[in-house]
Parts: C-alpha cells; sequence; structure tokens
C-alpha cells in the first residue's frame, strides 16, 4: 500500500491539522526528555470560581441576634445516644475529632442535622470515659497539651524534654493523672491542662464546635458558618474570665470574636451556663479591616521554614478564606526570611514583613490578662492574617479561657497579672514573679503567668531579645495597664460582664459571684465582703 493510500485512509481533520499536532508531539518529547526528573508541585494561583461569600446560599436569621448582650439566650442540643458513642470511641481510640449528626436550638429557632465535634487540646486532655461497657471504659483522653503528650490508660501528659516543672507541680510517681486533675489550685489544675475535669457521662460541659455548613452546603446561622461552645477554666465555672478578657481586646481596638452567655442543655439533661464563641470561619476573615488572607496556626505548628513546597505545611497552618484565589506563599517566604535573618537583619527588616506595632501591643495585651497559651503556647492559640494591601502579619488572638486567672496553679496563677494578685500597683516591685522553675516574660516566652510551660516560637523569642522590639512591649504593658487597671475600667468592665451571665443549674449566682470576684481582684478592684454579691441578675 502505498504513503498516499494510508494519508487517504485517515480522517479529514487529522488530515488538515497534522502538521501542529505533529509539533505538539515532538514538544511533549523534548519536555519528557530535559525536564522527566523535575518535580511539578502545583499552586492555587487562579481567582476563586465562587467567593467565599458565594458560598453561603441559605442563611437562617433567627428570632434575635445570638451576640446581642441585651437579652437572654438559650441554647439547646439534641442527638442520639449511638451519635454520640461513634464521636467518642473514635476519639479515645486515636484522638480523632469526628462530626457527629445533632440538632440545635438557638433562642426558639431549631436548625437540624448540624455537625458537632469535640473542640480543643489541652482543655481535653482530663476527659474521662465513663460510659460503661466502652472498650475505654475509665481511660484518659490520648493526648496532652497540644496533642500527643502522653494520656490515655489513665495516664497524665508528660512535660517537654528539658523541662523543669516548679515546686508541687511534678508529675506522680506512677505517671497516673490524680483524681482532679494535676496538683496545686483548688480544682486540680495545671500543666495537664484548664484543671477542669471532664467526664462523658456529663457532655453539657463538654467543648464542641457546631457547624452549620458541615451536613449542609452553603447553610449559616445569622452569617456564621460555625459556633465554639466553649470549655469553663479552673477558676471560673462561669468562664467570665475568658468574656472579661475578649471584652477587654475588643475595647482596645484589637481584633478578637464575639460571644454570648447562654443557658445551655444537652438532651434532658440539667441546664449550664456556657459561653458561645463566634469560630474564625471566612465571613470573619472578611469582616476584619482590609483585605486579607487568614491562617489558623494548628496546635502541631512547629512555625519553622521547612523549604518551600507549600504542603509540607499541611500540620502548621489551615488557610481560612480566599481559598483558590490564594495559598500559603505569605507564611512560607515569611518563614524563609526569619530562618535565615541575622539579628541585625531581623531588627531592620522585620517592619516590612509584620506590622511591629499591632505584634507589640498584641504580646502586651497577653502579658496583661495573663495568657500564656498564646501563638507560642502549647496550644499556639492564634491566627495570622495577611494583609494584601500592605504585605505585613498580624496576630489576631484567639482562645482566651486561660486568661485572668482561668490556669490554676501552686497558690493560683492570677497572682502573676501586673500589680500582683491583690490588684492594684504595676511596679516591678508589686509585680508577682514566675514560682521557682518557670521562666517569666511577656507574650511567649513568657507567655503570661505560665512561660515556663510554653512552647518555642522563633518570631516571639526573637522580637523580645532585641531590645528595642522589646520596649515596644514594655510601652504597650505600660498602656495597657494604665487603660485597663490603674483607672479602674477593667473592674467596672468584670462587674457589667458579669450582670449578663444567667444562673442554672449547674452554675448558680453564688458561683457567678464568685467568679467575678476573683476576676476582679486580679485587675486591681476586689471588693470587701459586705460588697460581694452585688453583681448579677
Amino acid at each position: 500500500m502505498s504513503l498516499a493510500s494510508l494519508r487517504q485512509r485517515l480522517p479529514v481533520r487529522l488530515r488538515q491539522h497534522w502538521k501542529p499536532l505533529t509539533a505538539g508531539v515532538v514538544g511533549v518529547a523534548v519536555a519528557l526528555t530535559f525536564f522527566g526528573d523535575l518535580t511539578i508541585r502545583p499552586y492555587s494561583t487562579s481567582s476563586a470560581a465562587v467567593t467565599d461569600e458565594e458560598r453561603l446560599t441559605q442563611d437562617i436569621t433567627g428570632s434575635v441576634d445570638l451576640f446581642d448582650d441585651s437579652v437572654d439566650h438559650e441554647i439547646s442540643l439534641s442527638y442520639t445516644q449511638e451519635r454520640y458513642d461513634e464521636m467518642l470511641d473514635a476519639y479515645f481510640a486515636d484522638g480523632e475529632k469526628e462530626w457527629m449528626s445533632a440538632d440545635i436550638t438557638i433562642d426558639g429557632t431549631t436548625i437540624e442535622d448540624v455537625a458537632v465535634r469535640l473542640k480543643g487540646n489541652s482543655t481535653l486532655s482530663s476527659l474521662v470515659d465513663d460510659r460503661s461497657g466502652s472498650d475505654t471504659e475509665g481511660e484518659r483522653a490520648p493526648g496532652g497539651i497540644g496533642g500527643g503528650m502522653g494520656g490515655g490508660e489513665g495516664g497524665m501528659p508528660q512535660p517537654p524534654e528539658g523541662m523543669e516543672l516548679p515546686e508541687g507541680m511534678e508529675p506522680p510517681a506512677d505517671g497516673q493523672m490524680p483524681e482532679g486533675g494535676m496538683p496545686g489550685g483548688e480544682d486540680g489544675g495545671g500543666f495537664g491542662g484548664t484543671g477542669v475535669s471532664l467526664t462523658t457521662a456529663e457532655p453539657e460541659n463538654l467543648p464542641l464546635l457546631v457547624s452549620f455548613d458541615e451536613n449542609e452546603p452553603g447553610r449559616a446561622y445569622q452569617g456564621r458558618t460555625e459556633l465554639s461552645i466553649r470549655p469553663a477554666s479552673a477558676s471560673s465555672e462561669s468562664s467570665l474570665n475568658e468574656a472579661v478578657a475578649l471584652e477587654l481586646t475588643a475595647r482596645s481596638g484589637q481584633p478578637t470574636q464575639d460571644y454570648a452567655f447562654t443557658t445551655y442543655a444537652v438532651n434532658d439533661r440539667p441546664t449550664t451556663t456556657r459561653l458561645v464563641v463566634e469560630n474564625p470561619d471566612p465571613q470573619y476573615a472578611d469582616g476584619l479591616e482590609g483585605e486579607g488572607v487568614l491562617y489558623k496556626l494548628l496546635s502541631t505548628s512547629s512555625f519553622e521554614y521547612q523549604g518551600d513546597d507549600q504542603t509540607e505545611y499541611t500540620d502548621d497552618f489551615k488557610q481560612v478564606n480566599l481559598v483558590g484565589s490564594q495559598d500559603l506563599q505569605p507564611i512560607v517566604s515569611f518563614l524563609r526570611w526569619l530562618d535565615g535573618a541575622s539579628d541585625e537583619e531581623f531588627a531592620d527588616e522585620l517592619d516590612q514583613w509584620v506590622d511591629v506595632e499591632s505584634f507589640a501591643r498584641y504580646l502586651g495585651t497577653q502579658e496583661v490578662i495573663d495568657n500564656f497559651d498564646t501563638i507560642s503556647g502549647p496550644g499556639k492559640n492564634a491566627y495570622l492574617y495577611y494583609d494584601l494591601d500592605t504585605g505585613l502579619l498580624s496576630v489576631v488572638s484567639w482562645d482566651l479561657n486561660l486568661a485572668l486567672g482561668g490556669m490554676s496553679g501552686p497558690g493560683g496563677m492570677g497572682g502573676m497579672m501586673p500589680g500582683g494578685g491583690e490588684g492594684g500597683g504595676t511596679s516591678d516591685d508589686d509585680a508577682q514573679g514566675p514560682p521557682e522553675g518557670m521562666e517569666g516574660g511577656p507574650g511567649g516566652a513568657g507567655g503570661g503567668g505560665m512561660g515556663g510551660m510554653t512552647s518555642q516560637n522563633a518570631l516571639v523569642t526573637r522580637f523580645e531579645e532585641d531590645a528595642g522590639l522589646a520596649a515596644k512591649i514594655d510601652a504597650a504593658v505600660d498602656d495597657l495597664t494604665a487603660e485597663w487597671i490603674d483607672s479602674g475600667k477593667a473592674a467596672d468592665l468584670v462587674d457589667e460582664v458579669a450582670a449578663r451571665v444567667p444562673a442554672t443549674d449547674g452554675v448558680d449566682q453564688a458561683t457567678i459571684d464568685a467568679d467575678a470576684e476573683s476576676v476582679r481582684e486580679l485587675v486591681g478592684g476586689g471588693t470587701d465582703e459586705s460588697d460581694a454579691g452585688s453583681s448579677g441578675r
């Protein structure tokens, strides 16, 4: 058969376009020959097909604004025992926080088939499985602060290698968690978590994340796709300490989260008082100043440069918004610079990467509110916000339940507030230092009152070690101390917030009043016994 005859057998379109097709095949062959040993890493750089706003297709309005602090709020959760058991089995078996389906009623509006899961790390370290007949009956949660620190089989989390715990907080010789939590503090507070004892038999006390769109994409409640049902702390059953810390942060002009006190019930269990906080989602990110990308630090984050491959950072950061149009490159580029910058370059060039004034104020705030579980704490509790206009990173605080005395330890960690445990005065002579064996200092390496129990964060450590930058933290501390404590505004705020806390079966008015008095003492506004009990409804 001749070549011409073969050509006639080919389809017409192929005969007409054989030249570009041949060129394409040759091009592919050349590419494979010369570049076949290279790894191609796809990054998302194109515009998102659907914006964050367009992803919301059903916004449930409810009867009243959940975060309207002028009205009382009620939330109830209902689910089957089977679903509850499945969620707990997954967590106690391997630490997985799986979703379960539930119905939630918020201020009279019922939303069916929402997704609910356990939330937290150090908080859950005290959780005990009290379900009769379960495979893990009697066991403690698998993990401690930040996860992966022991636990399970009744064991207690162990401190990181090289860390010296202060007297009174050493682990028991048998490695078993004593009843009530770690030693030191009236409620067993200490290294093992918040000092609150949690049990599966009391689901109304468990910290939970509620998602409206996990089971039904596009659904939101009052513009929010997630809510966080917060845990109590060792020294504040009503979570008054966290609410005051959130309020102080907001009133100082720093980004924070909306919150509400609620009367809370699970199935037919007794009511209790719980703090509900908005969980940062794409809509939350879009509401921050400017236009930017929000990243959540994960509890497993090392905050270290691990190369330019963004897939190496899946255990470190989670992008919250603008997925599809932006990626992790700003974080990776910053960590690369941070890893290679000399001390001189760090001091001279940091303001090209980080909003320095904002970061100093963040660290100063954490010191004044006595919060150790910060961006450099064991839970890595923070979000990073990258401003697309300025190209600068800033920190958004998150998870303040250990602020203002929320971490119970030897003698009470609240005594480490500027001005000392009894409040008043801010000089070095008045301030009480940390216990022996625990390093102090603001923010992360010190991180408020529990510095010796924090994780290392290169940004925080280097910021504090530079004299000029450390002076900015000191200035922020002085400014906030004068604004909040010396002025008496923080003490007045405690009364204002306490008046919104509902008394319930689990948290009575006497408990609320006691919590208010404890927080008030920390901020320099303690009252005489004759004045006690004046807060609340």
